[in-house]
C-alpha cells in the first residue's frame, strides 16, 4: 500500500487460476484472492497482499482508495465485502465507484463512553456494530461515533439517535435497536426471589393477624 497524492493506493495482480488448490496456494503466500466489479467493468479476479490489505481495512470500508491492477488500470474502489476466518483473510470484493454517484455502504458504529447504568449493575448489550447508509463517496464517514455514557438501565439506542454527516442518509428503519443497557439475568432472578419472599412474608403476617382477630 502506498500514498499517492494523499490517496491510498493498493496494488493488485491479475488472477487467472480459480481452482481451490491455486487459491489456497495464494493464501499460503500471504495473498488474498479478490474480485473487482462495478458499473462499466466486468468481474475481474485479482489478488492482493494480505498485510497491505489489512492496513486499508483499518481506514474503514467506506473509504475510497485506488486499486492499481498490474498491467491494467488504476481504479477508484471501496471494500464492498470480505471474508475472514481464524484471523485469516479468505476473500475480498472491491467495488468500482463514481465520485459523483451516491453509494450505499455499511459503516461501523463506534460506541464511546461508559453507560451510567453499568455503575448500577447494568450491562451494555450491543445489537448492531454496523449500519447501512447512503451518500456521495466524499461524504461517507469511515465510522459513526455515538456516545452511550448517558444510557441508564432500561435505556435503548436506536438508529434514529445517530448523528450523520450532511448529505448522508440512513438506509435502515429509524426504530432499529442498536444497543441497550439491561439488567443481568442473575440479578433479575434474585430480585424476583426477594420480591416473592417479601410477598410470602406479608401474606403470612396478614393470615396470622386474621387468625388472632
Amino acid at each position: 500500500m502506498s500514498s499517492n497524492g494523499g490517496s491510498i493506493q493498493l496494488t493488485a495482480q491479475p488472477r487467472t487460476e480459480k481452482k481451490g488448490s491455486a487459491i489456497r496456494g495464494l493464501r499460503l503466500k500471504g495473498r488474498i484472492p479478490a474480485v473487482v466489479y462495478g458499473s462499466e467493468i466486468e468481474g475481474t479476479p485479482v489478488h492482493v497482499d494480505a498485510k497491505e490489505f489489512n492496513k486499508v481495512v483499518k481506514t474503514g470500508r467506506s473509504e475510497v482508495f485506488n486499486l492499481a491492477v498490474e498491467g491494467g488500470d488504476t481504479i477508484p474502489v471501496i471494500i464492498k465485502d470480505y471474508q475472514q476466518r481464524d484471523n485469516q483473510w479468505l476473500h475480498a470484493d472491491f467495488l468500482k465507484i463514481s465520485k459523483n454517484k451516491p453509494l450505499r455502504v455499511r459503516v461501523s458504529i463506534d460506541y464511546q463512553g461508559i453507560p451510567v447504568g453499568t455503575k448500577a449493575g447494568g450491562i451494555l448489550q450491543i445489537q448492531e456494530t454496523e449500519v447501512e447508509v447512503e451518500g456521495l463517496p466524499s461524504d461517507l464517514p469511515s465510522t459513526i461515533e455515538v456516545d452511550v455514557s448517558a444510557l441508564d438501565i432500561g435505556d435503548k439506542l436506536s438508529a434514529s439517535d445517530l448523528k450523520l454527516p450532511k448529505g448522508v442518509t440512513l438506509h435502515v428503519s429509524e426504530e432499529e435497536l442498536l444497543a441497550s443497557v439491561i439488567v443481568p439475568r442473575a440479578v433479575e432472578v434474585e430480585n424476583a426471589a426477594v420480591e416473592g419472599d417479601a410477598a410470602a412474608t406479608e401474606g403470612a403476617g396478614e393470615a396470622s393477624e386474621n387468625k388472632e382477630s
